[in-house]
């Protein structure tokens, strides 16, 4: 997962994706993020986009 790699390397603290079938899963999210650690990368927190976005006068 590239994306993934990059925002971590990169010091992201939310990374946002439409792709559910390899990212925004639970199950991965904690593969990622014990990877992370294990590497001395902080935890990435990982959306879809619509858990971010707002509407109107939100």
């Amino acid at each position: 997962m590239p994306h993934v790699a990059l925002a971590s390397i990169a010091g992201l603290d939310i990374l946002t994706s439409w792709n559910f079938k390899h990212i925004v899963r639970f199950d991965k999210i904690r593969v990622f993020n014990s990877v992370n650690i294990e590497y001395g990368y902080k935890p990435l927190e990982i959306y879809s986009p619509r858990e971010v976005m707002t509407y109107g006068n939100d």
